[in-house]
C-alpha cells in the first residue's frame, strides 16, 4: 500500500472537512414538527426581515419590527402591531408546507408556503412571493 504524500492527504482531508460543514449547515429550508410553531401551549415570533417577489430586501419600520404573531396550540392565533390586532384561527399542514390563517368575522384566508420552519425560525412565504422571515421571542 502506497501512501499519499503530505499535500495531497491534507488537501483530501481538508475536501472532507468542507463538506461535513456544508452539509451540517444545510438546515435551511427544513420544515419541522407541527409543535415548533407553538411550542408547549403557545410561542410568539417577530419579524426579523422581510423580501419582496423579487428577493430584495424590505426596509422596515418601526412599527413592523414591533409585530408579533402568536401561535397557540388549540389552533388560535393573534396577530399585535402597532396599529393593529387580528386573531383568528390557523391551519398547518406539514406534508403541504403550508399555513392557512383565518380572521376572526372574516370568510377571507390568508394561506402561505411555509419554507422554514424550525424551533427558532420560521419564513412565510406569500402568494405573490414575497416573503417574512420571523424568529421566536
Amino acid at each position: 500500500m502506497k501512501l499519499m504524500p503530505f499535500p495531497f492527504r491534507y488537501l483530501a482531508s481538508l475536501l472532507v472537512l468542507v463538506a461535513l460543514f456544508a452539509t451540517s449547515c444545510n438546515q435551511e429550508n427544513k420544515v419541522g414538527e407541527t409543535n415548533m410553531l407553538y411550542g408547549t401551549d403557545s410561542k410568539v415570533w417577530k419579524t426579523d426581515k422581510e423580501t419582496t417577489a423579487t428577493g430584495d430586501k424590505v426596509d422596515q419600520s418601526s412599527a413592523d419590527k414591533k409585530t408579533e404573531l402568536r401561535f397557540f396550540a388549540n389552533g388560535n392565533f393573534n396577530m399585535t402591531s402597532p396599529s393593529q390586532t387580528m386573531q383568528g384561527t390557523y391551519t398547518f399542514d406539514q406534508t403541504a408546507k403550508k399555513i392557512t390563517l383565518t380572521p376572526t368575522g372574516s370568510s377571507n384566508t390568508l394561506t402561505f408556503d411555509v419554507v422554514n420552519l424550525t424551533k427558532d425560525e420560521i419564513t412565510l412565504r406569500a402568494p405573490d412571493g414575497s416573503q417574512m422571515m420571523l424568529e421566536a421571542d
